[in-house]
């Protein structure tokens, strides 16, 4: 229910209209109102990942979108190729976790879900944690992606992301969520 002082816009009851459909990604417009839309339909995942040692697991990246090197929490997208098209948010974050950083975990727990940018995008993300954390591989992605991971102490977690971020590094705003769920959450204790 909306609050009285809350009106649904006009737009919200026109007709959706497709802009365009690439491989990942729609644009759509309803109303005066143009917004992306992710293709796949399970949105995405971010694992907050915590090593035995008590270090939060980060991946860098280049992302062409910014072109910029970025710092974010393991991530993916749920449902992304043919092969895991059925695929469930904690089944695509044991994948993620273990094709990015090479660590293998026990068992997942959903943490919260949400809009990525709710003024432009469809795209929910959903926060889960990684338990039993455990070194198999090692990690950087697929063959599509150049990933480095760093081990980072938990208690250092935020001073380190500022520092990169003061080195040029685009830092993901929700790793401050993910650090937070992680010591608000019940989530602090490694494993």
């Amino acid at each position: 229910m909306n609050h009285p002082d809350q009106r649904i816009p006009h737009d919200a009851n026109a007709p959706v209209e497709t802009l365009y459909v690439g491989k990942w990604l729609s644009l759509r417009k309803r109303g005066r109102w143009e917004y992306a839309e992710r293709n796949n339909p399970g949105g995405a995942v971010i694992i907050l990942a915590v090593t035995p040692e008590d270090h939060v697991l980060f991946v860098e990246q280049y992302r062409v979108s910014i072109l910029k090197k970025t710092i974010e929490m393991p991530a993916g997208l749920v449902g992304d190729l043919h092969e895991h098209g059925d695929e469930d948010v904690l089944l695509a974050a044991g994948r993620e976790l273990e094709e990015e950083t090479g660590y293998r975990c026990e068992r997942l727990e959903f943490v919260h879900e949400g809009p990525s940018s709710s003024g432009m995008s469809t795209e929910m993300i959903a926060f889960v944690r990684a338990r039993g954390l455990q070194k198999v591989g090692p990690g950087g992605g697929d063959e599509s992606e150049n990933i480095v991971v760093h081990e980072v102490p938990r208690t250092q977690a935020g001073a380190w992301l500022f520092a990169r971020a003061a080195e040029g590094y685009s830092i993901d705003p929700k790793l401050f969520a993910g650090l937070w769920f992680i010591e608000h959450a019940g989530l602090a204790v490694p494993g």
